[in-house]
């Protein structure tokens, strides 16, 4: 399948001499579902923060479908690539609906008022997930996976090729987490929209991937299917814990049960 997106030996530093990211080259299929995975201050975040065009690596590129996102107008760029964020602070007491319109702002012109298209795109984005009647509540009425449902259909109203989530399940408890990811991948199958996620659970990485990417202090350390990446010896190295991989009864997939720090 043709890459969507296209990660080529990207180097990045906050501070001269401190790099975050070291040569990371991976791509990212249409229609994937990509997890990103490491250990804190392994870079992921910083990367995710590449790949939406908020930072500019100091050597490399990003390519979105053959094209230098350096060279892609903001606007455009959010025409194709939605974030969704851990959690995001909302300074005004907007209701649901409202914040789910701001997604159409990159499809809208200049001092333009959204249409009955946009209307009707945001009313699909709040059906898909789950939301809809919560379009009159206020964000700060709402529970954190509430709250996550509506950064979702905000990003889906951006109508993108591709979402871009930064460990959108941390604050969640275990069934909305499971929730959240079912979501994800229905709105991966129905739309087609790639997906790169992060997080700090490789279990969660292991059942929702397609493949995955293992980043360790700024560098690509291992990239391929599951299992290709959730090995013992690459979680000892990289996370420094001794655990034992095996198959789940249930998924088929990769299985890590944790034995002890290193």
């Amino acid at each position: 399948m043709e890459a969507v997106l296209d990660v080529r030996g990207v180097d990045f530093a906050y501070r001269p001499a401190e790099p975050v990211l070291r040569d990371v080259s991976f791509s990212v299929a249409e229609r994937e579902i990509v997890g990103l995975i490491g250990p804190n201050g392994s870079g992921k975040s910083t990367l995710l923060r590449i790949l939406d065009g908020l930072l500019k690596p100091a050597a490399g590129e990003v390519l979105l479908r053959g094209r230098p996102i350096s060279r892609i107008g903001r606007e455009e760029l959010a025409r194709t690539i939605a974030a969704v964020p851990q959690e995001q602070p909302v300074p005004f007491p907007y209701r649901v609906r409202e914040v789910v319109m701001m997604g159409r702002s990159p499809h809208l012109q200049r001092f333009h008022f959204e249409g009955a298209r946009d209307i009707e795109i945001v009313a699909g984005a709040l059906e898909m997930t789950g939301i809809a009647e919560l379009a009159d509540r206020k964000m700060g009425e709402l529970s954190g996976g509430e709250r996550q449902k509506v950064w979702i259909a905000r990003a889906l109203a951006q109508e993108p090729e591709v979402m871009l989530l930064d460990e959108c399940t941390v604050f969640l408890d275990i069934r909305h987490q499971l929730l959240f990811f079912d979501l994800l991948r229905s709105l991966h199958r129905s739309r087609g929209i790639a997906v790169l996620f992060v997080t700090h659970d490789v279990n969660l990485a292991a059942r929702y991937a397609e493949r995955l990417v293992m980043l360790d202090r700024g560098e690509v350390r291992a990239s391929g299917t599951v299992w290709d990446v959730l090995t013992e010896q690459n979680i000892r190295d990289v996370y420094g814990t001794d655990v034992l991989v095996d198959r789940h009864p249930a998924t088929g997939g990769p299985r890590i049960t944790t034995l002890a720090a290193l």
